[in-house]
């Protein structure tokens, strides 16, 4: 079954999105979005930014709109109600359209779909992390409760989650250090 019929037939609860540089700890995930019901329209994820975007938007009478995102760096989810009510303004190359016209990346273009368009809230969910808040600060005996974490590097040192764990020069990341914290069974984490 192609995943637009299957989403149209109600294959699936959730639509989650992380970025290929994010560690999902995907066992607290799919315990998290138990607490949801996927019936009702749910956009869950963390914006990086302290107050809503606000951009003027060129549809007929040019004006301000605000909205709120949530940032791909630390991901997101939408429930499946609300995914098929983003089908009539988002499917079939209107994302990429939208994305376009209001010239934002695809994180931020799906913020305006769901906030202004649909006029449906983000829920800030505080367990996500993107590169853009200090890793380090993550506190060691809350890590289990978090869902998303990320990383990134400048010149002079890495924003990565503070673990100990593999040495740093096999693990700049703390990736693999972090999931042998959570998952410390696995057969490559040290004993």
């Amino acid at each position: 079954m192609t995943p637009q019929k299957c989403i149209i037939s109600l294959c699936y609860r959730w639509f989650c999105h992380f970025d290929d540089d994010n560690y999902v700890n995907v066992p607290r995930l799919v315990r998290f979005l138990g607490d949801y019901s996927p019936r009702e329209d749910w956009y869950l994820g963390k914006p990086s930014i302290q107050a809503p975007l606000e951009i003027i938007n060129k549809d007929r009478t040019p004006q301000k709109v605000k909205f709120w995102f949530a940032t791909g760096g630390a991901g997101f989810c939408l429930s499946r109600a609300l995914a098929l009510k983003m089908m009539p303004v988002a499917s079939g190359g209107k994302f990429i359209s939208t994305g376009e016209k209001i010239r934002l990346p695809d994180d931020v273009t799906m913020g305006y779909i769901i906030e202004h368009l649909l006029k449906k809230p983000l829920t800030v969910v505080d367990q996500f992390h993107s590169h853009l808040e200090p890793m380090k600060f993550i506190r060691r005996e809350i890590l289990e409760d978090q869902i998303s974490f990320s990383y990134s590097s400048n010149r002079e040192e890495w924003n990565v989650v503070k673990i100990d764990g593999f040495d740093v020069k096999y693990d700049q990341n703390r990736f693999l250090s972090l999931h042998c914290y959570l998952f410390p069974n696995f057969s490559f984490c040290p004993r």
